[in-house]
């Protein structure tokens, strides 16, 4: 039997990572599918309507990355002492 591995922090910290950015992927999804404020018509009347929604997945993306990254330094601080 394989002894019990604790993750490190850089791994720990990647998973945070991925969460973070797998929640901004949902949110603007959300945002393009219930569309209260009419950002799938700003984005299809732009002059360059593929740049402007990478830029808008790009930014809450890394946003929410981030965001989570931060939380999840902050959370397994107290755990180490």
């Amino acid at each position: 039997m394989r002894p019990k591995q604790i993750p490190t922090l850089a791994l720990r910290l990647a998973s945070q990572t991925t969460m973070g950015i797998t929640l901004g992927l949902i949110f603007c999804l959300l945002i393009a599918l219930i569309d209260p404020s009419n950002v799938t018509s700003l984005i299809a009347g732009s002059p360059d309507p593929g740049t402007t929604a990478f830029i808008l997945v790009s930014f809450f993306v890394l946003l929410f990355g981030v965001g989570a990254t931060l939380t999840g330094i902050v959370l397994m601080e107290p755990e180490k002492r």
